[in-house]
Parts: C-alpha cells; sequence; structure tokens
C-alpha cells in the first residue's frame, strides 16, 4: 500500500489532494502517514479521522487540545507546533504533498526529501528562498522533486521527452488577476477584500492577494529558473485571462508546444500523483468550440513591479530570493491588517532589497539552511522597517 503526507492539508491544496485521495480509495488504497495544518482544526481532525491518519499536526501549539479533543477514541497521534511539523516530515512516505504556504513549509519539505520518495512541491517558496539546496537535497538522497504550481506542471509535461538544449524560450501565463484593467489611480485605493476575489481559481487569502498583485507570478518566475534551470531571459510571463493555456515552450524550430487545461488544480495535483503514469483526474474537460478564443497581452510593468523585482533576484541569486519572499510575506501581513497600501507591497519589497543590498548580504550563496534562515529573518526585519518608512512617508 503506497504512503503519503499531505503537509498544509486544509489549505486549498491540500483540500484538492485529499479529494483525489478519497477518489482514489482513501484508507483503503493509501496509507496516511501524517496531515498538517493550522487553525482548522475541526476539518484537520475530519481528514485524519477519514482517511485514519497515523499523526495529525496543527502548526499552533495553542490549538493542540482542541485537536486531541476532536480526535479521542482514534489512533491518530496529535501534535502541535513547529518542531511537530518537522518530526512529522521525518517520518518516513512514499509521496508527500508538500503545500504549507510560504516560507514555513521549507523545513518540512527538506526533512521529507531525506527518505528518497517524491516530493509534490506546491509550496514555491522552497524553491524561490532556497532553489539551489532543495535540488541538491533531492539529488543527494535520490528523492524526486514533482512541481505542482500549474505553470511548473504544464512545462515539467511539455518537456517530456524534449532535449533541453533545443528550448529558446519558456512562458508562463498569468490570468493577470481582478485588477487587470485598474488604472494607477484605482489601483492605489485597493482593499484586501477587493484582492481576495480572483475571477478564475479557488484560492485562499494569502495567495489570491499574491495573484491580484502579480508577486504570486513573480515566485514563478523564480520558481521556473530554480527547477528548470534556465536563464533568466530565456522565461517569460504572458497575461492570458481565461486560465486555460498555463505554460508555453518554444523550440529552435520556431514551433511551441503548449499545455491547456481547466482552472483545476486537482490537474497538476493528480499528475504528481499518478506520474510517472497518467490516472484519471476528475476535472472539466475543455470544450474548446464553446471557449471559442483565447486571449493573451503583455504585463504592464507600472501597475506589477514584482515581475521586475523577481528579474532582479534571477540575476542576483544567492540569498535574494529568500530576501524577497521574506519581505513579500511582511508587506503582504500589513496590507491585510490594513496599514500598508495595495501598491506599497512592491515599494517594500524593493526597498528591502536594495538596503539589503547595500549591506552585500544577498550575494552569499544559499549552502546551508541556517544560511537561509537568518536571511530571512533579517529581511523581515528590514521590511518591518520599511513598512515604517512607507507609513511616515504616506502621512507626510
Amino acid at each position: 500500500m503506497r504512503s503519503i503526507s499531505i503537509f498544509g492539508a486544509t489549505g486549498s491544496i491540500g483540500e484538492s489532494t485529499f479529494d483525489l485521495i478519497m477518489r482514489g480509495g482513501g484508507p483503503e488504497a493509501f496509507r496516511t502517514v501524517a496531515l498538517t495544518g493550522a487553525r482548522n482544526i475541526n476539518r484537520l481532525a475530519e481528514m485524519a479521522r477519514a482517511l485514519r491518519a497515523e499523526v495529525a499536526v496543527t502548526a499552533h501549539e495553542d490549538c493542540l487540545p482542541a485537536l486531541r479533543a476532536a480526535l479521542a477514541g482514534t489512533d491518530t497521534v496529535c501534535a502541535a507546533g513547529q518542531a511537530a511539523l518537522a518530526e512529522a516530515a521525518d517520518r518516513p512516505a512514499d509521496w508527500v504533498m508538500s503545500a504549507i504556504v510560504g516560507a514555513a513549509g521549507l523545513v518540512p519539505g527538506l526533512r521529507a526529501l531525506r527518505h528518497g520518495g517524491t516530493l509534490a512541491l506546491a509550496n514555491k517558496e522552497s524553491l524561490v528562498t532556497a532553489g539551489p539546496l532543495l535540488m541538491a537535497t533531492a539529488e543527494q538522497y535520490g528523492a524526486t522533486l514533482l512541481p505542482v504550481d500549474s505553470e511548473h506542471s504544464a512545462v515539467f509535461q511539455a518537456l517530456a521527452g524534449e532535449q533541453k538544449q533545443a528550448v529558446e524560450r519558456v512562458i508562463i501565463t498569468a490570468s493577470g488577476g481582478p485588477f487587470r484593467q485598474f488604472s494607477m489611480e484605482q489601483m492605489r485605493a485597493i482593499t484586501p477584500a477587493q484582492a481576495v476575489a480572483h475571477p478564475n481559481w479557488s484560492m485562499g487569502q494569502r495567495i489570491s492577494i499574491d495573484s491580484a498583485s502579480m508577486f504570486n507570478k513573480a515566485l514563478e518566475l523564480i520558481e521556473t529558473r530554480e527547477f528548470f534551470g534556465f536563464a533568466p531571459d530565456q522565461i517569460e510571463v504572458i497575461v492570458h485571462p481565461q486560465s486555460i493555456v498555463h505554460a508555453l515552450i518554444g523550440f529552435c524550430d520556431g514551433g511551441i508546444m503548449a499545455h491547456l487545461g481547466p482552472a483545476d488544480m486537482r490537474h497538476a495535483i493528480g499528475f504528481a500523483l499518478h506520474w510517472p503514469r497518467r490516472g484519471p483526474v476528475p476535472v472539466e474537460r475543455l470544450d474548446l468550440a464553446r471557449l471559442a478564443a483565447l486571449n493573451f497581452e503583455a504585463p504592464d510593468p507600472a501597475r506589477f513591479p514584482a515581475l521586475r523585482l523577481a528579474r532582479d533576484v534571477m540575476a542576483l541569486r544567492g540569498l535574494s530570493g529568500a530576501a524577497f519572499n521574506a519581505a513579500k510575506e511582511i508587506a503582504l501581513d500589513h496590507f491585510i491588517a490594513g496599514d500598508l497600501a495595495f501598491l506599497g507591497m512592491a515599494e517594500v519589497v524593493e526597498t528591502t532589497l536594495a538596503r539589503l543590498s547595500r549591506e552585500n548580504s544577498l550575494q552569499i550563496a544559499a549552502t546551508t539552511l541556517d544560511d537561509v534562515l537568518d536571511m530571512d529573518h533579517l529581511a523581515r526585519k528590514t521590511a518591518t522597517e520599511a513598512v515604517k518608512s512607507w507609513q511616515q512617508g504616506s502621512k507626510a
């Protein structure tokens, strides 16, 4: 029986993974080693009961009593906190879904790779903050790393059987989010409630806002560089409002191969779950006649500066990805709290990178986990200072 773990089980990716596992036979077909979540304790407990999980972990220690109460009478071991997340990742599993949002997903993902199984990576921040370290760890332990972002899964599939040296360009698509046609004046007044309303994808609060600001696409630019090893000038972003084409590969003979699919993360998750074979996935089948047209347009760098900042990070490399992500997370926290403007997020990230670059902190290679965590801490502190500076400037 194949063993699995789902890190970030109660988020949107985790829910889709759970759905596919249950449709595939649930506890009769899979042995569930670990499920982890945050504060949605009732849902985490429901999943643990349904899959007969060996261990259930909440990231928040104050939620442990509620988790224990919800799983009373079962054989599931309950635990809480960051150390418990790492310990859950130390439990061997054949297939692990890494879907914890943010830099918090890095440590469990690295620990899981040490078992030499398959890590289905939905936590793009792991590659952004510590790409070389993650790839080296997978190689060291003979583990398989599979992309679960829809764009990177599409690139992975389009490259199957192709020669990397024949690739001229890699194009990942962006929906443009809810503000694709907003003026600069309108964008200055965007609220968190508006930014959560994505036109195509059903996602959690943080990733929806990241998508609206194009910070999610900026992370995916860096992720493409780290996962596939293409040069920055080979990687492009195109706005595609329908979210049907997820990525395109341009070859040296002038041909372009595109991957199309519905806006449903179960496709990419299912591909990773069944790989190296293809298995049935319960997603809508495309009706091309009904679609009629697919539109594409260039992203506007003035309204979405996150893409430019991502290219700066790809040029710098070193620890710049860790700094970029940490600053983005701090800026996002403050935007959600209502004390930073939508466009102020990019300003905070740019200020943070500039300050750390002047200190020559970013060019250091990310060779150890401590290197990455130290930069994450430093960048969060620097970004918090940048938020205060922005607030003072906005009041002046």
